[in-house]
């Protein structure tokens, strides 16, 4: 992932400065040319520093272009000399800091300045779309470790949020050995490759031909069946599919493999709720523990992370209290273990589907209530003597 960029055409500026930019986190680019071509495959990008050989016409004709095109990214200009008029010219295109080339501390504080600003900027603007909900709420489940359920939990939180009379779609990011057409009983026959020929001009009829319906009302869009087509699929393409299916779904559910992909990284930076899973095993700890810290280094809220415990009533020697504290964050739901699963798997029927009331649908209904911000009835407990009482 890149949020940062640095142009700067002159090798040899790149060459003295280029360490520190490295070290901050920035890419670094030879031209404006080369940013055009950049922007589009990392969308998350919310700073662009132009170097002080950059002609002026074309980072103010740039910054003019992307303040209507993408309002979150901040561009701060360095020029040898900061003049009044081109101050005023820098203002009037949308610059956010223009900096001397010798003021280094400048520099410092006026990208700091830009970055907290777009960061602003996004957590208004994810607080006004949760609002309007004017486009679908992306979902993606992930999980560091294979084995720990993600496909189920995935497949069946679709089914949940469908059963809502909800448009869904289910996108399996696991190109290379997804699960998704086996766990709904479909044929990959129609799947994500499908979509290639389309790319960059991808409209809701594309989309729609290579999707697959399911009898529950969610649509599917499946991984191709034999890994060496999966690696056909760029992050672009990634992007530019969840832009056209956003306006046409209310909930988009992404199945993600065991492992961080360019593509699974587009999907996490254009998500609303991010859905790790862990089981109490410790590599399964160890794995969501390290996928936290990754949120946090790319700054992903804290409180849209809805942690899910698979097998929780799993006698293994780890308590519930235990795992919470390794992690380090409260779970969100508890699904228990039940043999029920994988006999559900086997028969490609999600048991949120063909039974509704079993303790692990009821569980992960409970996930897609939090995902749809549905206020969940409290499960009553018995206590000792016949008391009951509702555990909150």
């Amino acid at each position: 992932m890149t949020l940062y960029v640095y142009v700067e055409p002159d090798e040899a500026r790149r060459t003295e400065v280029g360490p520190s930019f490295r070290e901050a986190g920035c890419t670094l680019l030879t031209s404006m040319t080369d940013l055009e071509k950049h922007l589009p495959r990392y969308p998350e990008t919310i700073l662009v520093i132009i170097g002080a050989t950059v002609d002026l016409g074309e980072a103010l004709m740039f910054t003019a272009y992307q303040r209507l095109q993408r309002p979150l990214i901040g561009v701060v200009l360095i020029r040898r000399s900061v003049e009044p008029d081109v101050v005023l010219e820098c203002l009037r295109s949308g610059i956010r800091e223009i900096v001397a080339e010798a003021d280094h501390d400048g520099l410092k504080a006026a990208t700091i300045r830009s970055i907290d600003l777009s960061k602003a900027l996004s957590s208004t603007l994810r607080g006004t779309t949760e609002q309007a909900a004017p486009y679908a709420r992306v979902i993606t489940v992930f999980a560091g470790k294979g084995g720990c359920g993600r496909s189920m939990v995935a497949a069946n939180l679709a089914v949940a949020l469908a059963g809502g009379g909800r448009r869904v779609l289910l996108l399996d990011l696991d190109l290379q050995f997804g699960d998704v057409a086996i766990m709904l009983g479909l044929s990959p026959q129609r799947n994500i490759t499908g979509g290639l020929p389309m790319s960059g001009r991808l409209d809701e009829p594309g989309l729609r031909s290579i999707v697959s319906s399911h009898r529950t009302g969610l649509d599917a869009l499946l991984a191709p069946p034999s890994p060496a087509e999966g690696e056909r699929v760029p992050r672009e393409f990634v992007v530019e599919l969840l832009d056209v299916a956003r306006p046409v779904y209310d909930f988009i559910v992404v199945d993600t493999p065991a492992v961080v992909t360019d593509q699974v990284l587009a999907a996490l930076d254009m998500s609303d709720w991010f859905i790790p899973i862990v089981t109490p095993d410790l590599p399964a700890l160890k794995s969501v523990r390290l996928t936290s810290e990754m949120f946090d280094l790319l700054d992903y809220p804290k409180d849209h992370r809805l942690l899910v415990f698979n097998r929780a009533n799993t006698e293994v020697g780890l308590s519930t209290a235990d795992v919470e504290e390794a992690v380090g964050m409260p779970f969100a739901v508890q699904v228990p273990s039940s043999r029920d699963v994988p006999v559900s798997v086997n028969q490609g029927e999600p048991l949120a589907m063909t039974d509704p009331m079993h303790p692990v649908s009821r569980a992960i209904r409970q996930l897609a209530d939090r995902c749809a911000g549905v206020e969940t009835q409290p499960t009553r407990h018995r206590r000792f003597l016949g008391i009951r009482r509702s555990r909150r």
